[in-house]
């Protein structure tokens, strides 16, 4: 029997890839509760729990291939591997609206989204404490309820409701996600800092993750049996994941909207975004009041911009401009997006590749780079020029810069 105990663990090819990458996702996972301890950010709180239940589910795959479960025959351990993934699906969900959400305040009422999850959490309480009650518990692995309530009639319910939670609230986030990067189009002049193209790759992820899950279901239940070697692969990918994830959550910077200051009546991205719609001035019947007010608005705007060059500034954004301009946000946005027919981004980077255009002519690339004329002129990330700059022009800023060389 002594011997039995040295036979775990079995540091081999399947557990200790497993093993090692659970660990750095513990620490990552504790790393981002300390901080949210110290900044009470609740973005770190909410992807501490995802990496923790993402490492806790690993563990059922970890312990068996270090032989846990041939040494200790009757062990109890499956009653305290509680599956949560009912809890992974709401999570997701919340962890890219905190980021996506200013002034993101976890109610009351978000609670009863993990209401499914508590109520399994309870149940496998009640089959524990139903089968430690009987008198044979001791001698067998899995008691009178697991075999014959919680693995013939639960798990499988179980298994299609979380399919069903998360193909809904990864419609629900990805929806929530892309509208986000959609709006923030109206509000500010550069975006790239504010595109969280780590939150696209973290939920490109988990659908990855989670579609690998379903083809595994349906293999094993409808082609052939899959044994726990070939199961261990779907453990591997997601313990990958927590490492790419772990070190991106952490080390990327996912609290920029929360330290944009808005005021309570300019919380643009409260709860949800809502995207001012963009018409044409040609539409549409206004009085002549109207008509003359706008058009002083208009004009207003159109001098101070050529007048005072606020797009120099890379962090101009909506609000700030509304302030200059002693107008509302509402009215500032109406007047570009009815006035103008753009959004403030495409609005404000006309102009700064306007002002990168006339630099070229005037010649400031003997000077400077492409890159730094960029700068200048208001833009604040290379991606960014080139995908405006392109955008406008239909040329990149090389192939200009070429052909201006050419005529001289």
């Amino acid at each position: 029997m002594g011997f039995l105990y040295f036979s775990f663990p079995d540091f081999n090819l399947y557990s200790t890839p497993l093993l090692i990458l659970v660990l750095q996702g513990l620490i990552f996972s504790s790393l981002l509760f300390i901080r949210y301890y110290q900044k009470q950010n609740i973005s770190d709180f909410l992807l501490g729990i995802i990496l923790l239940i993402t490492c806790y589910h690993r563990t059922t795959y970890t312990i068996g291939f270090m032989g846990w479960y041939d040494t200790f025959r009757n062990t109890k351990i499956n009653y305290y591997l509680v599956n949560l993934s009912l809890f992974m699906a709401p999570l997701l969900y919340f962890y890219v609206k905190s980021i996506t959400t200013s002034n993101f305040k976890f109610s009351k009422k978000k609670y009863f989204h993990f209401i499914p999850g508590v109520l399994y959490f309870l149940f496998k309480v009640v089959v524990l404490a139903y089968d430690s009650s009987l008198p044979e518990f001791q001698n067998v692995q899995n008691g009178y309820l697991v075999v014959n309530l919680q693995w013939k009639y639960v798990e499988p319910i179980l298994t299609i409701l979380t399919i069903c939670q998360m193909l809904l609230y990864l419609a629900f986030t990805f929806q929530l996600y892309y509208l986000y990067r959609a709006n923030i189009q109206h509000f500010f002049s550069n975006t790239y800092k504010l595109e969280l193209n780590w939150i696209r790759n973290f939920l490109y992820i988990y659908s990855f993750l989670f579609i690998y899950e379903i083809m595994q279901i349906v293999i094993n239940l409808s082609i052939t049996e899959l044994s726990w070697k070939q199961k261990w692969w779907e453990q591997f990918f997601s313990a990958l994941a927590i490492i790419y994830i772990g070190i991106k959550g952490y080390f990327t910077n996912t609290i920029k909207l929360t330290n944009l200051n808005y005021g309570n009546s300019n919380a643009i991205f409260h709860d949800y975004i809502v995207q001012p719609e963009i018409v044409n001035p040609k539409k549409g019947i206004k009085t002549s009041e109207q008509s003359d007010d706008f058009i002083i608005k208009k004009e207003l705007l159109e001098n101070f911009i050529e007048d005072k060059k606020p797009y120099l500034d890379p962090d101009l954004n909506l609000v700030e401009l509304s302030k200059k301009l002693n107008m509302t946000r509402a009215t500032l946005s109406e007047v570009i997006n009815d006035g103008f027919g753009l959004n403030f981004n495409d609005f404000i980077n006309q102009y700064r590749v306007n002002a990168v255009k006339q630099m070229l002519v005037d010649g400031k690339h003997q000077q400077l780079s492409l890159l730094g004329i960029a700068y200048e002129c208001g833009f604040n990330s290379k991606a960014t020029f080139n995908r405006v700059f392109k955008k406008m022009t239909n040329t990149s800023p090389t192939e200009h810069l070429k052909h201006i060389s050419e005529r001289h």
